[in-house]
């Protein structure tokens, strides 16, 4: 029987993501000018009060020169009978003229005063950071072209659009500038809390640890207003944290990382978390302990500001995710129903490329059994399980060797002296697959295993399998990141991966996902394994923004 394989089935219930058609938001806006522009709107309409109070005063002293040399005219009229009329008439055309002026320095007036009022109640109906997106609004529709008619403004609720400049800026807890300054103020706690993480061992597979680290990233993200429970796993406690959003009628937005790492207990007494020319190294800096830091920060920073994200954020960490997520997957799974989209945090590209798709991954543990026997004086009568297995990785390994397919024996073990022939071995394999299709097909082959000498039992087990997340065209989740990063002043970009995550689940079922948020650096699994400290401020700045910003329709509503 052949192991099995994860298919790639529709997720039940899936949510259409109701959020409006996507329009394409412009290259970079220059935080600066914005600043500028709202300072500039702010001082012209400043000194346009006071030219309008200067011109109403000056029109109600002319309407009073008027009236009183009306007054005095009529009053010299009454001397001359023969000017009389012609003085009366005068008189009575400057009374009228007096009347109108007045007429429209009191209109003028009480129009200046309701402006006022409406200025007023608008300050203190709109938040401190929509001011910003108001004046900059203003100044791109103060400019109507000649002939042109104004838009009149629309009642009821308004059909949702994908966020254009304005939209995304008015989203944004402040202008881009702004959201990067404080993204940058925050860098030197990220360094600390990621340093501090990593000082937390937290192999996989060892519970107590794990539980310790867990306990520890709860708090931390109950400080940024989530509400945090722990799911007991067989080697370590998982994470499930929720954010509410400003709108709870969208489908949640789930963001999947992992707190587990590949390193043993001990590996920092000859590797310590060392800062250095502009980078932080050490055992779990980058896979992922810096890209939990990221996030805590980027929703600290929204907590800061008074800020929400747009729609509800679930957080799953799970303990087990270097091994497969044999347990984990559950946890991922449950949350996949009516999601909008998937992030990942695991790290980006070493240049800082998000992640659009994944390998199938897969791993085996291949076991034989033979029989044991003294090696000098009846090696006849044993039957080698170390010889079949080395011979058996053979075959693998040309089994393997298929377009589309890539092996790494990991590990192997057996037997138990020198002088006995080996009664057990076995060797654990890692797998990695470019379609569903070489991944079915090599499981297949591998299940079929059968032992190259009598006497010997092979038996493959399938201890982990993750789909593979197949690149697509099109993909509007990463033009809307690249739309935001282009407004933070950001270049980015996405490309496939070679490795394997959580995201692979959503990605194999066409949820929209996209990996790689997480701290930008190099060297996971290596010795060398470290995170780029100029690059924590624009992720921190990235990711505030992605929750903050509604998110554009994500899917044809034929699908799902």
């Amino acid at each position: 029987m052949s192991p099995q394989i994860v298919g790639s089935p529709a997720v039940p219930g899936a949510a259409v993501e109701p959020d409006p058609t996507p329009v394409t938001v412009p290259a970079a806006t220059d935080g600066e000018a914005v600043a500028a522009a709202a300072t500039t709107t702010a001082t012209t309409s400043a000194a346009a009060t006071t030219v309008g109070t200067t011109a109403a005063t000056t029109t109600a002293a002319a309407a009073s020169t008027t009236t009183g040399t009306a007054t005095a005219t009529a009053a010299s009229a009454t001397a001359t009978p023969a000017a009389s009329a012609q003085a009366a008439a005068v008189a009575s055309s400057a009374a009228k003229t007096a009347s109108a002026t007045a007429a429209v320095t009191k209109t003028a007036s009480s129009k200046t005063a309701s402006a006022k009022a409406a200025a007023t109640t608008s300050a203190l109906t709109t938040s401190a950071l929509t001011k910003a997106v108001v004046a900059k609004t203003a100044v791109a529709t103060t400019a109507v072209p000649r002939g042109a008619t104004a838009a009149k403004p629309t009642t009821g609720p308004a059909a949702p659009v994908a966020p254009g400049p304005s939209t995304v800026t008015a989203a944004l807890p402040g202008v881009p500038q702004t959201l990067g300054v404080r993204a940058r103020a925050l860098v030197g706690a990220v360094r600390r809390r990621c340093a501090d993480l990593a000082r937390i061992e937290s192999p996989s597979g060892d519970a107590p640890r794990l539980d310790a680290l867990a306990e520890e990233l709860a708090a931390g993200f109950r400080a940024t207003g989530a509400t945090a429970r722990r799911e007991p796993g067989p080697a370590g406690d998982h994470l499930v944290l929720e954010w509410e959003g400003r709108d709870e009628s969208l489908p949640h937005l789930l963001i999947v990382g992992h707190h587990d790492t590949v390193w043993p207990v001990g590996t920092l007494a000859d590797w310590p978390v060392t800062e250095q020319d502009g980078r932080l190294t050490g055992p779990g800096v980058v896979d992922m302990k810096g890209g939990l830091a990221v996030l805590e920060s980027a929703l600290s920073l929204l907590a800061d500001l008074g800020e929400r994200p747009h729609r509800t954020v679930r957080l799953v960490v799970v303990s087990d995710e270097e091994v497969g997520s044999p347990d984990g997957r559950r946890l991922v799974e449950r949350q996949l129903r009516g999601a909008a989209a998937v992030l990942g945090l695991e790290p980006p590209h070493p240049d800082g490329r998000l992640k659009t798709a994944r390998r199938g991954s897969t791993r085996v543990r291949l076991t034989v059994t033979g029989r044991e026997a003294h090696a000098g004086n009846d090696a006849h009568d044993g039957v080698s399980a170390v010889d079949e297995l080395v011979d058996q990785l053979v075959l693998v390994r040309d089994l393997a060797g298929q377009p589309g397919t890539e092996l790494n024996a990991g590990r192997i073990s057996g037997g138990s002296r020198a002088n006995v022939v080996a009664g057990r071995a076995e060797a654990e394999l890692g797998l990695r697959f470019a379609t569903v299709e070489a991944q079915r097909r090599t499981l297949d082959d591998l299940a079929r295993l059968a032992p190259l000498r009598p006497g010997a039992r092979v038996r493959t087990e399938v201890l982990s399998s993750r789909p593979a997340w197949p690149e697509r065209t099109g993909n509007p989740l990463l033009r809307h990141v690249r739309s935001l990063a282009a407004m933070l002043g950001q270049q980015l970009d996405g490309a496939p991966a070679g490795g394997a995550g959580d995201t692979n689940l959503p990605g194999s079922r066409g949820l929209p996902t996209l990996d790689g948020f997480g701290a930008v650096g190099a060297g996971a699994h290596a010795r060398h394994e470290h995170i780029r400290l100029d690059q924590i401020a624009p992720r921190i700045a990235l990711l505030a923004a992605l929750l903050a910003v509604p998110l554009p329709r994500l899917r044809d509503r034929a699908e799902g």
